[in-house]
Order: C-alpha cells, then structure tokens, then sequence
C-alpha cells in the first residue's frame, strides 16, 4: 500500500496524475518500484499508483478505479485508445494535407511519461520517465499491432535522462523486430497543412517536428501577406514557409543550429519545386545563425512588420520560472521596441512551468517597459492532438500571442 499523510488526498481526488514525496506517509511507504494501490490515512482506496523513489516524481497515478489493477495488458490498451482518440488524422486518405501529428500526449492521454509522433509512416517513440521505461516493450507491440509503421524509433528524453535514472538509449524497430541500423537512415518526406517537409528519423530537436504549432502557424500565415517578416528561433522553417505561401515580402530566418537552417533552405526549395508556395520564393529567404537574444538587440528598427519569437523551453522547473520570465521579458522588450508601429508580434512560450497568465503578465510588463501597448489578437495554445487534461494543468505548456504593438 502506498498510504498518503492526513490531508494529502485531494489532489488524487481530483485526478492528477502526481504524488510528491512530502504528501507520502513514511512509515508506509514501499522500499522499492511497483504498482500498488493509493490509499488516504485511515486506508480507504484511492487510485492505482506506480511509486519509485528512484524517479523525480515518486508516483504516478494510474487508474482511479478499483477493480483494474494497472499491467502490461492495460498499458497497451491505454496506448490502443490514445491512437484510436485520433483515427480522425488517419482516415484523410491520400489527398491528406496532414501526415504528421502526435498520437500518444503523455499524463494528458493517461500514460505518464510516454509521448509519440507519426510521421507518415514512421512512428517516434519518446520516454520521460521509469514508469514509461518499465512499460517499453508493451507500448512498442501495441503501436506495432495497430499501426504497421515501416519504421518505430524508441528513445529516452536526453532532458530527463538524468533526473528519472534512465539509460540514455536509441532503439529501431522494423515489422515488430528490433535492428541496429548499419548507415544513416534515408530522409521522409511529411506534409502539414498542405506545405512539404523533410526530416530523417531519429535526429533533430525533440522528436524531429514540431507538431503542436500547426493551427498557429495557419492564423498566423494571414498576417504575412506582403510583410517584412522575421521568424525568430526558426528551426527547419515551418513559419517561414507559411509565410511565403501567404505572399511575404521578405523572411529573415534565425537559428542557433547551422543543421536547422540548411533543412530551412531545403524545405524552402523542395516547396517552390512542388508548386506549394510561390516561384522566386528562396529569393526572399534569408538565414543567420546565431544567438536570438544577442540578434535581436543588433536589428534595425522599424524593419519587420511581422516579428515571430518562438524560443527553446526556457522553464522545466518552478525553480526555472522566475529566470525565465525575466528572459522572456527581455526578449519582447526588445521586439516591441524595434518592430514598426503596428507591426504583429507573435509570442511563443512552450515552457510548462510558466503558465498561461504569467506569460501574459510578461508580455505586460514587456509592453510597459517598450512604452508600448500591445493588442491581443489570437491567444493560442497547443493543436488537438496535443491534448490539455483539465486536472493537469501541466499538460497546457505551449503559449501563443499574436499581438498587434503600437507606439
């Protein structure tokens, strides 16, 4: 039994998938990793949890009732459920303008720890946390079994590696048969939202693509047409394209990874080919690498119309928060300052540990200290397959504001 302290039920209660150490009964508390069930100081059940001491977050609630003890069976058939949940994205046919998207979202989709893409026909599996490490093998055969995928990359979470004491581990996966690929893996191509994009599995940030920007990028497309645009923090140029395709003047693209900017430039040339945005668009593409804080204080003012800040997580800890917000405050200080008079200022956040209205709050602060004011125009957040769990608020972690800035 893992028995909980007088008083320290009501998150349970309310369905939230985390139990830290401080809310645990010492003298109860199991020596080493299982499944066992949660119950409140006078014994009375609560959920199914998987406690291990060895993990940043001790438990990790399972299954509120009583009668399904958590195993390798009910694992999968929460993996089978969590696709299923998205069968709309699978049955767009061939003419589908989307191929890529997330079909297993973590703690949002009951699955603590365990996220995964599809990329066409590839299938990017990533562990953050033991209690997904332990249930490996049994997420792997039921997306095997439902999917088919030509290709299953498993890998742990490099950020979370240490904190969770996880093995920082690569594994591949054809026809349900793990193998050790002998050279490079050749590139696939994926389509979102109509544009073509390239990528090759197993590399790049996270797991390759950034699916949970797709509704966003298609709003933010209608300010573009026309404008001198600078896509900040640009990685393989989904905004730039959409820009592009929305008939943008010019797009400066900023990155701090060289690799980045060259599959930019390449996205940018496989889509003027294939006739998704328009001819002489390369002409309009810049890149820089560089670092976005330093860049943005050495641009000219009143130069873009349109300014996109998309940065790395800046926040994976509480801890982190207050560090954080003084960056971001920095970073759109800055923008709304030198943007023209009128120009859109696209915000992004994808740091959980700061909330919506904190960010909101910051982007205040920012326009108060730009002598500025900021409109808000779309208040944005992750694509739906990307989930929010009303009892997790940590599961909304990407923030979005398109704001019109006048002085």
């Amino acid at each position: 039994m893992i028995a909980l302290k007088e008083g320290k039920q009501k998150s349970v209660l309310n369905h939230h998938p985390w139990l830290f150490t401080g809310a645990l009964d010492n003298i109860e508390r199991p020596s080493e990793a299982r499944i066992d069930k949660v119950c409140d100081s006078a014994g009375h059940f609560l959920a199914w949890g998987y406690y291990d001491g060895r993990s940043h977050i001790p438990v990790h609630i399972m299954s509120w009732n009583e009668s399904e003890q958590p195993d390798e069976d009910w694992w999968a058939a929460k993996v089978k459920e969590s696709i299923l949940r998205r069968r709309s994205f699978f049955e767009q046919g061939k003419s589908a303008q989307t191929t890529a998207f997330r079909i297993i979202h973590g703690e949002a989709d009951f699955l603590g720890g365990l996220t995964c893409d599809v990329y066409g026909t590839v299938v990017r599996v990533i562990i953050s946390s033991r209690l997904a490490y332990m249930f490996k093998d049994a997420a792997i055969g039921a997306i095997e079994a439902l999917l088919h995928p030509s290709l299953a990359i498993l890998n742990t979470d490099p950020a979370f590696c240490s904190a969770e004491g996880l093995p920082k581990e690569i594994e591949y996966y054809r026809l349900g048969e793990e193998f050790t690929p002998q050279e490079k893996l050749d590139p696939i191509r994926i389509r979102e939202s109509g544009l073509l994009y390239e990528l090759v599995p197993g590399t790049g940030q996270k797991s390759g693509f950034y699916c949970d920007q797709r509704e966003n990028r298609n709003i933010i497309e209608q300010y573009c047409t026309g404008k001198t645009v600078m896509d900040g923090c640009s990685y393989s140029g989904a905004f730039t394209l959409h820009a592009l395709r929305a008939g943008a003047a010019s797009v400066d693209a900023f990155d701090s990874s060289e690799d980045a900017l060259h599959m930019l430039l390449a996205n940018v040339n496989m889509n003027e080919e294939a006739g998704t945005i328009p001819e002489l668009s390369r002409a309009k593409v810049t890149v820089t690498k560089c670092d976005i804080f330093e860049q943005i204080r050495q641009i000219p003012d009143d130069k873009y119309d349109v300014i996109i800040l998309d940065p790395p997580k800046l926040a994976s800890t509480k801890s982190a928060a207050d560090k954080a917000k003084r960056a971001y405050k920095d970073l759109n200080r800055i923008a709304m300052e030198k943007i023209r008079n009128g120009g859109i200022l696209v915000s992004c956040s994808c740091s959980g540990a700061i909330t919506h209205e904190d960010f909101k709050t910051v982007l205040g602060w920012a326009a108060k200290d730009a002598c500025a004011s900021a409109q808000i125009l779309h208040s944005l957040s992750q694509g739906p397959d990307h989930p929010i769990l009303v009892s997790f608020p940590e599961s909304e972690y990407l923030k979005v504001f398109v704001m019109r800035i006048i002085r």
